[in-house]
């Protein structure tokens, strides 16, 4: 669907689908109460606020794209959405870190393979745009990979020596997500689809760790706060009649 269209369409009509993870579920790590808890004001909550239209969040916690994909595919089709935001790529870039602490010499593979993210990202954007749907890709926020180490190796000093034996340096954690993130960037280049560079957003500030729960990976409050606000600045250059007038 291109821009004139949407322009066309009365905007009280105009309808956002969420596909991904636990980050646009809204999902952060609650210190007071040692668990994981579903943030009010996260960033989509926030979009439906600040948008015209209806905004509907698909995203489950531990979703992969390859658990997504189907839902995804399902739920466009049904519902006919105007945009669909992808958000992916941290938990396929995952691994499962019981088994590597366990036995840290075995073959350990990623919950998506790297070119099966690739090639199922680049087919549920051909298939959206089958549909006149326009897709929007997010990037990935960076992780803090200390506190991520930390985090997966339960502060178990034989986890961690197994884990680090694995991983060779803590850094690798932050390199490997990056890998998967310069995907996301290389597949909205040779589809042509738009992207919201929320990484980006997060790497401006000097420490962007502060943006990060506990986990090093979730957003905080915070983080939220500065998905939605880079959102709203691509919505507000290319579809800044979709906004709320406030």
């Amino acid at each position: 669907m291109n821009r004139e269209s949407i322009q066309a369409q009365s905007t009280e009509s105009i309808r956002y689908l969420v596909s991904g993870d636990s980050i646009s579920k809204g999902v952060v790590y609650d210190e007071a109460r040692s668990r994981y808890v579903i943030l009010k004001d996260n960033y989509v909550s926030l979009l439906q606020g600040s948008l015209k239209g209806a905004v509907h969040n698909t995203a489950r916690f531990g979703n992969t794209l390859l658990k997504g994909v189907g839902s995804l595919k399902r739920d466009a089709l049904r519902e006919r959405p105007n945009f669909v935001l992808i958000e992916y790529g941290g938990n396929d870039c995952d691994f499962n870190w019981d088994e590597i602490a366990l036995d840290p010499e075995a073959d350990h593979k990623p919950k998506t393979g790297f070119d099966e993210f690739k090639t199922m990202l680049t087919e549920s954007i051909d298939y959206l745009k089958s549909l006149q749907i326009t897709p929007v890709l997010m990037t990935l926020p960076p992780l803090n990979a200390e506190s991520y180490f930390k985090w997966v190796s339960k502060n178990d000093p034989q986890a961690e020596r197994n884990i680090l034996r694995w991983l060779g340096s803590v850094t690798k954690i932050y390199w490997w997500q990056e890998r998967y993130n310069s995907t996301i960037l290389k597949v909205s280049e040779k589809t042509g689809t738009r992207l919201i560079d929320v990484r980006g957003a997060f790497l401006e500030h000097p420490d962007f760790t502060t943006f990060l729960c506990s986990d090093g990976i979730h957003p905080n409050k915070e983080g939220h706060r500065l998905i939605c606000d880079k959102v709203l600045d691509f919505v507000r250059t290319d579809y800044g009649h979709l906004l709320q007038e406030r």
